[in-house]
């Protein structure tokens, strides 16, 4: 006869089955999170182990769970040695800290590709001194190019891929310091191409484009890996030198060598639609770090020294020196010249046409100019800014009005150019005077004008001023029918608090965001963005600054009223609208 024993396992089952039970719902979590977790165990002897690892680490590492949990340095293999530096000093500290750690580095995959990974590690001692830590690493890849994407945006220009006048400022900002620190000197080139615009006109944006990128890949083929090239904006380019010679001298002469180097890489021919075009630059010279100068102030003494280059014949340098103070004598012949101007009639009105979303004439901007007979037709960039400080921007800004209103009469006698309606820019010191709003309407009544064709466009610095006398004068004026555009919104620092309460009939999209709004994305948004606010106040949108048919599409496309800019003609004397006059009747 047999004896044996018979024993109840029923309770060890059940354990065990709960244990697989859990085992299964930790797999199919693991499965489903965007990345891997494990358990990585060092003991007191040094020995370190894996006791478990997700299956995902085989597609986020190309290794087998089976393989990291036999040997884990398979693992670490596969972090780019530069980041496995970083890696091991995060581990040390949380190992010696006992405290939570999140690191991220790079992995190169058996494929060849390249991976951001992000581990979140939490560690804890247990009873017999070994460190068991429970870790997650997620594949960041797709953050990282998008937050690398954005930088680029904010950062560079979007054409040439130069650190655009953001980075450039900042860049700037840290080398005066540092040049002042260590007793070095920068150099800060400030690069204007000669006749650049006439290429542009003549050849297309497309050719134009592709000079400016040709231009930056030369620029940065001429200087060290560490200087900066940037373009500042249109045509113009900066280029910045540190660590010069202390010597003012010695650093003087390595700058004008990297200057002349700059000019004989532009000035070699470039190819264009298959033609060789020829461009050259004028380049103005600051040297820096023997005092503490602002960077505005920096960029202004490159840029007047490349005037001065520009004077010189163009395609030469010229460096930035206190003898340049010379200039304050051009502006005072200049400012006596534009008083002894209006007396002597050589200022007259451009007309620039406006449009509608037909292309239809609908009226035109009242543009001053100024042709003198030495110096030939001066820039209003040149005169406007110095009328406004001399005080001379209020007879200067009478007489446009004048002549403005006397068209609005000469139209309004054919029924082909009754409807025509014009804009005269008014500057805050106009606006101020006062008695500008009884000049106004006296002008109106002695020209005999009709109000409801006239409209003023104000800039956003009258917002900084007295708000609610602005808005008493503007209601004095509307109620006589005088319209109110708000000139080159968007560029100043108008708040939307005090555009509601304004009694406006417009707003003008300034031509800076028109002009890249099919390059650059924030001026497409900024575009958007001021067209459907406009939209909310019920106000009417002309974008300025139109040049190209993808332009004009795209400001249709989100419902732009008017147009103004060289698609439909440049600012001319209205006796040669005849083409545009036919048009509108």
């Amino acid at each position: 006869m047999e004896l044996g024993v018979v024993r109840d396992i029923t309770d060890e089952r059940r354990v065990a089955e709960r244990l697989r039970d859990r085992l299964d719902f930790i797999e199919r979590i693991a499965s489903r999170i965007p990345g891997y977790i494990y358990q990585y165990r060092i003991h007191p002897d040094g020995l370190a182990e894996v006791p478990y690892i997700s299956e995902a680490v085989r597609d986020l590492m190309g290794v087998e769970p089976a393989q990291a949990m036999r040997d884990y340095t398979i693992m670490t293999q596969r972090v780019l040695p530069e980041d496995q530096v970083r890696l091991r000093r995060f581990t040390g500290a949380a190992l010696r800290e006992m405290q939570p750690w999140q690191c991220e580095y790079r992995v190169r995959l058996p494929d060849g590709s390249l991976r951001w990974h992000m581990a979140s590690v939490v560690p804890h001692r247990e009873p017999d001194g070994s460190v068991l830590s429970h870790g997650f690493t997620m594949d960041i890849t797709d953050r990282k190019r998008a937050e690398q994407e954005i930088e680029r945006l904010a950062f560079y220009d979007a054409l040439t891929g130069l650190p655009n006048r953001r980075l450039l400022l900042d860049r700037l900002q840290r080398a005066v310091a540092s040049c002042l620190r260590n007793r070095q000197r920068g150099a800060l080139l400030f690069i204007d191409l000669d006749n650049f615009k006439d290429l542009n006109d003549t050849l297309g944006h497309d050719m134009g484009d592709q000079l400016l990128s040709e231009v930056a890949q030369r620029l940065v083929a001429a200087v060290r890996e560490t200087d900066t090239v940037a373009r500042f904006g249109g045509d113009e380019f900066v280029v910045m030198l540190e660590s010069l010679a202390p010597d003012p001298a010695e650093a003087a002469l390595q700058a004008e060598t990297v200057a002349d180097k700059l000019l004989a890489h532009v000035n070699q021919p470039i190819a264009l639609g298959g033609q060789q075009h020829y461009s050259s630059p004028s380049i103005g010279i600051a040297l820096f770090g023997d005092q503490r100068v602002g960077v505005d102030e920096l960029l202004k003494r490159a840029d007047l020294a490349m005037y001065q280059a520009k004077a010189a014949g163009r395609n030469t340098l010229r460096f930035f020196d206190p003898g340049m103070q010379a200039a304050v004598n051009a502006r005072l012949h200049l400012e006596a010249d534009l008083r002894q101007g209006l007396a002597r009639g050589e200022f007259t009105v451009h007309y620039q046409p406006v449009v509608d979303h037909r292309a239809r004439l609908v009226g035109a901007e009242a543009l001053v100019r100024w042709l003198h007979p030495v110096r030939g037709m001066v820039s209003p960039g040149d005169f406007i800014p110095l009328a406004e400080q001399t005080g001379f921007i209020l007879p200067l800004g009478h007489f446009v009005l004048r002549a403005a209103c006397e068209q609005l009469v000469r139209w309004a006698q054919s029924p082909g150019t009754e409807h025509l309606c014009l804009s005269v820019n008014v500057s805050a010191r106009q606006f101020r005077q006062p008695g500008f709003v009884a000049e106004v309407l006296d002008t109106l009544r002695a020209c005999g004008a009709n109000p409801r064709r006239l409209t003023l466009e104000l800039t956003e610095s009258l917002l900084l001023g007295d708000i609610e006398d602005t808005i008493a004068r503007m209601g004095q004026l509307k109620k006589q029918g005088v319209g109110f555009a708000l000139d080159d919104f968007g560029t100043g620092y108008s708040s939307l608090s005090y555009l509601k309460r304004l009694p406006l009939d417009q707003i003008k999209i300034d031509q800076s965001f028109v002009r890249d709004v099919l390059a650059d994305p924030n001026d497409a948004a900024i575009v958007r963005t001021i067209l459907a606010l406009a939209k909310s106040l019920d106000l009417q949108v002309v974008a300025e600054g139109v040049e190209t048919a993808g332009q004009l599409g795209f400001l249709r496309l989100h419902g732009c009223d008017g147009f103004q800019g060289y698609l439909f003609g440049r600012p001319a004397p209205v006796e040669a609208w005849d083409e545009l006059l036919y048009t509108a009747r």
